[in-house]
């Protein structure tokens, strides 16, 4: 006969798995997910994960024509949105209809090779205005259609950590991501505020065709594989829906770091 406590376990998991399976309501019913650079990439693979399990979720891009044309190829409720970071004043104006907001995801890159040798005052601080300037606007116009029991989470990387020639801007930049992480969970708790910090990702748009390059990696890396993107998006709804991960700042490598 099985105790009691032998029971409990199997309970817990069955709660878990529930909770988990019930999550697209709350997200469907108490806001939306929008994702703010969701049109190619990780961050439009992580719109369509949380448009297939049922969320209305709005993805944004600098053109219009390409978020809407993107936003109509994803399965489920997906609107496109176009917005620009780098143009930090009109922020505001473009978001002004969205709202309330479950899960914010800054996810926007732009590419940047810049040394300080050779260094492009114009470049850098078109890549500085987006990441940091810009994210910031967009959960300052956010702010108050945020409930307490949303998250937001801020894409970074391990530039910040490893940094290699070319990367001046983007090593600066990302490692402001952490102090943008910080400072926000604070400001706006209880709302929930993490950061996600992939390396080398081997199936994204700018890695796939780069052999030589990414069997390097691989061999660096300690579980003997490269990081897909799934395996990015599966650690950004952890961040997004674990009530107890507040204020870290993920690093999503495989150990690559640690070679």
């Amino acid at each position: 006969m099985l105790s009691t406590s032998s029971i409990r376990p199997s309970t817990s998991r069955r709660a878990a798995t529930e909770a988990a399976q019930g999550s697209s309501d709350v997200y469907s019913k108490n806001g939306c997910v929008l994702v703010v650079g969701g049109t190619s990439g990780i961050g439009l693979r992580l719109a369509e994960r949380y448009a297939e399990r049922g969320a209305d979720v709005i993805v944004t891009g600098r053109d219009e024509e390409r978020c809407a044309r993107v936003a109509a190829g994803v399965a489920g409720s997906c609107r496109g949105l176009a917005l620009d970071l780098t143009e930090p004043d009109v922020v505001a104006d473009r978001l002004r209809a969205v709202g309330p907001v479950r899960a914010l995801v800054l996810a926007a890159i732009e590419r940047d090779v810049n040394s300080i040798r050779e260094y492009d005052l114009a470049r850098a601080t078109r890549l500085v205005t987006l990441k940091l300037v810009g994210y910031a606007e967009v959960v300052h116009a956010l702010a108050d259609r945020l409930d307490d029991r949303a998250a937001i989470l801020v894409f970074g990387g391990l530039a910040m950590l490893r940094p290699y020639p070319g990367s001046t801007t983007v090593s600066t930049v990302n490692g402001g991501v952490v102090g943008l992480v910080h400072t926000l969970a604070v400001e706006l708790a209880p709302v929930r505020v993490n950061g996600i910090h992939p390396g080398i990702v081997g199936d994204s748009p700018e890695w796939v065709g780069k052999g030589n390059v990414l069997d390097g990696v691989r061999e660096r890396t300690l579980t003997g594989r490269l990081v897909s993107m799934d395996d990015v998006v599966d650690a950004a709804v952890f961040l997004l829906e674990n009530a107890a991960m507040n204020g870290a700042n993920l690093t999503v490598d495989g150990g690559w770091l640690l070679r």
